[in-house]
């Protein structure tokens, strides 16, 4: 691991940047996704505030494509050499909304390259730092962790977390089924070719899980909708930590505490109430 970082060290601190122009067919798309009137959006309309994750997707040429769906090593993230990588800790602030039809960019910033040994092994884990900014203003700043492991012995089964039960002394609850249509339609809005989130074989063979996995970024942006319903005030950030998978095909229901002061305790549990992530968000008068 001390060698990898030899090379992965000059890549703290470079930045590449991403446009959009937040196409209005494109906020469409999104809207009628997550079961909105798309006709309610125009140019210039006002996007949900978490709806920054939707857009900005980096368009990589097939020929850079890996075995696993993502880009290769190199061509977009930090060449960190091991092969499987998953989301994990999130930390957003939100400054602002972005409009749809207005050109907008995106600063992906790699924060910060960290080995660590852990209950599973050796792991790595990537900070990024995207900066979303459209007419000239920062509108929000999005940092989070993904983890990189070791590839699954052929024939072995991933190293699972273990399972936790969520809080049932939630306020509301709110729940959604992962169907194959929804996670598919995300991964196509985001361009996340990822093959754990369609291709069975792969995920079950290659990687080691039981089903397909369901987005996790699809997990939180849930998880924000859910809060939108049972909160007052401007979305002014949040924090988040996905703890354990979801599966395609099964549901996520979003708890909550009630909001107080500002602030808003929400998780998610899965059919058989294991607890999956967790979020706090703060909101603003």
């Amino acid at each position: 691991m001390d060698e990898a970082m030899k090379d992965l060290r000059p890549w703290i601190g470079r930045v590449r940047t991403v446009e959009d122009d937040v196409g209005l067919m494109a906020v469409r798309r999104a809207a009628g996704t997550f079961d909105m009137d798309p006709a309610a959006f125009t140019t210039g309309s006002a996007l949900p505030p978490h709806w920054f994750g939707l857009f900005f997707a980096e368009t990589v040429r097939q020929s850079e494509i890996g075995p696993d769906g993502h880009a290769k090593k190199g061509v977009v993230l930090p060449p960190i050499p091991m092969p499987r990588r998953m989301g994990a800790g999130r930390r957003v602030k939100v400054m602002g909304s972005l409009r749809a039809g207005e050109p907008a960019v995106k600063k992906a910033e790699v924060a910060d390259i960290v080995p660590k040994t852990g209950r599973s092994g050796d792991i790595f884990v990537l900070t990024m730092r995207h900066t979303i900014e459209q007419a000239g203003k920062t509108i929000a700043v999005d940092e989070f962790d993904a983890i990189y492991r070791p590839a699954v012995p052929p024939g072995q089964k991933t190293t699972a977390t273990v399972p936790t039960q969520a809080r049932t002394d939630h306020a509301w609850s709110e729940t959604t089924e992962l169907t194959n249509a929804l996670n598919f339609r995300y991964s196509a809005m985001t361009w996340n070719a990822h093959r754990i989130h369609y291709d069975g074989d792969y995920t079950r063979s290659e990687e080691g899980y039981p089903a397909l996995v369901s987005n996790g970024g699809l997990s939180m942006h849930l998880m924000v909708d859910a809060a939108l319903k049972h909160a007052s005030g401007r979305l002014a950030g949040f924090t988040a930590r996905l703890v354990h998978p979801l599966w395609v095909g099964e549901r996520i229901e979003v708890r909550g505490e009630g909001q107080k002061d500002g602030r808003l305790k929400i998780w998610a549990a899965d059919r058989n109430g294991v607890l999956c992530g967790e979020m706090d968000l703060e909101f603003a008068a």
